[in-house]
């Protein structure tokens, strides 16, 4: 085994394989050819055996050298070739090594380099997609910082709240890719929730739906103010599941609580129709966001609509108050005369009240005035003017209508009062009205004039036992 690792080539280098050919080819033959040439061609003319067997000895001597040559020259040629085919892209090649020469050494260099450059591009597609990833989520973040600079711009601008609402909304669902998005809102604490904006292709579905605070579906956001989410990761219940996929025919929902006054007033959320979908983090906090924006912008309306009801407004009742119903009585006073039409007017005021309050409370003789005007309000039309006027006095103006009309319509609300408050069970509970009809130019020519005539009529019913209208 010595011997022969001693005389191999396979582990010798390229130097010496190149010295070991040279001499094949050109010392050892020409060496020979010399000696045969002086010892047998030049004393003798002829030819013999053994000179023939020593010229095939040196011509085989040369062609193992020629193929030592030839087989250096292969190698390097195959090196060079897949050099070029690494050089052209395709660095899943591999030069074969094995000979351990420096031919071996070059080819072992070669896959080493080839093997980082591999290893450094899947480092930058790596790195790549990353970059991706985070261009991706700065434009979905300016896109959202977008839309909230749009509705407050929308907000600021005084545009209509179901304006305002209708884009949040559209956007809400554009930015989150969902089937369905939706608002649901309470107006008055005791109301349900109705639904107030929707958009998608399910939005329809959703027209005239309500519920109440204790809904299965969003029960845990109104009493606790917390997100509901139901997909892949919190799964709702079978009887859940099929509540939402009647309302939002949708397989999960994500919705947050909107607060207004420290108190959940709206609901709003997404929908999305996908086996096996979780929702992300980014889209819960985005739906808070515009949670808290939708807040603002409802309560900056509310806001509006206080100032501009501020001097014409009952803050109890939601009535006209006195400043606005006495000019408004004098407009229908003009009007009435210049075309020669009726105009009436009606006071009405609760008997007893001063007395309920002092024993029932005040709240109570607030709650009072409240179901009286609804009373009031529900019975007269579009046109007629409704207001409440000193502590218990309710006034209503009546354009083109004549005393006697206006005396049925009093009569009425009287009933309907009574009929209100008939089944509670203390006497002074019993809540009833007092009435006076006037019209203009029968009772007066002027706003004052009628009420004051109105009021003499309410003060002689109360003398002749309260609870009924004179006219």
């Amino acid at each position: 085994m010595f011997g022969s690792r001693k005389f191999s080539l396979d582990s010798r280098g390229l130097k010496y394989k190149l010295k070991i050919a040279f001499c094949l080819m050109t010392v050892l033959p020409l060496l020979v050819c010399t000696y045969l040439i002086s010892t047998y061609i030049l004393p003798q003319a002829g030819v013999k055996t053994d000179i023939l067997l020593s010229m095939a000895i040196s011509i085989f001597i040369a062609a193992i050298g020629f193929y030592v040559v030839h087989e250096i020259v292969q190698r390097i040629v195959a090196v060079a070739t897949e050099v070029k085919r690494i050089a052209a892209g395709d660095l899943s090649r591999q030069i074969s090594v094995g000979k351990r020469d420096e031919i071996d050494d070059l080819g072992q260099a070669l896959n080493h380099l080839t093997q980082r450059i591999r290893l450094n591009i899947d480092e930058l597609n790596s790195y790549k997609e990353v970059t991706s990833q985070i261009d991706q989520d700065i434009q979905k973040r300016l896109l959202v910082l977008s839309t909230l600079l749009q509705v407050n711009n929308l907000v600021s601008q005084g545009k209509q709240l179901d304006e305002i609402l209708k884009f949040s909304i559209d956007k809400i669902r554009a930015l989150t890719s969902s089937q369905v998005a939706y608002l649901f809102f309470k107006k008055v604490a005791v109301a349900p929730f109705e639904l107030l904006a929707a958009e998608g292709v399910s939005a329809e579905g959703l027209r005239g739906l309500s519920f109440g605070d204790d809904d299965p579906l969003f029960a845990r956001a109104i009493s606790s103010g917390s997100q509901v989410v139901f997909d892949a990761g919190q799964p709702a219940a079978p009887e859940v599941k099929k509540i939402i996929r009647s309302r939002f025919g949708a397989e999960n929902i994500l919705a947050s609580p909107v607060f207004l006054q420290n108190r959940v007033t709206a609901i709003v959320g997404i929908a999305r129709d996908q086996a096996n979908f979780l929702y992300q983090k980014d889209e819960r906090e985005l739906l808070d966001i515009f949670a808290k924006q939708l807040a603002i912008a409802v309560e900056n309306d509310n806001l509006a609509r206080k100032v501009r009801d501020l001097e014409i407004r009952d803050p109890l009742t939601g009535l006209y108050n006195e400043t606005f119903i006495t000019a408004r009585l004098e407009e229908e006073i003009k009007r009435a005369k210049a075309y020669q039409r009726p105009c009436s007017f009606i006071l009405l005021n609760v008997d007893n009240f001063q007395k309920l309050k002092e024993v029932f409370g005040i709240p109570y003789g607030e709650n009072v005035l409240k179901k009286t005007g609804e009373v009031v309000l529900r019975n007269v039309n579009e046109v007629d003017r409704v207001a409440r006027l000193s502590e218990n006095e309710f006034a209503v103006v009546l354009p083109e209508r004549n005393k006697r009309q206006a005396q049925t319509i009093a009569e009425e609300i009287r009933v309907k009062v009574e009929a209100l408050f008939k089944n509670e069970k203390d006497a002074l509970q019993r809540v009833t009205v007092s009435g006076g009809v006037s019209e203009n130019p029968l009772d007066g020519v002027d706003a004052q004039e009628l009420i004051a005539k109105a009021r003499s009529l309410v003060a002689l019913a109360k003398s002749h036992g309260r609870n009924r209208v004179l006219h």
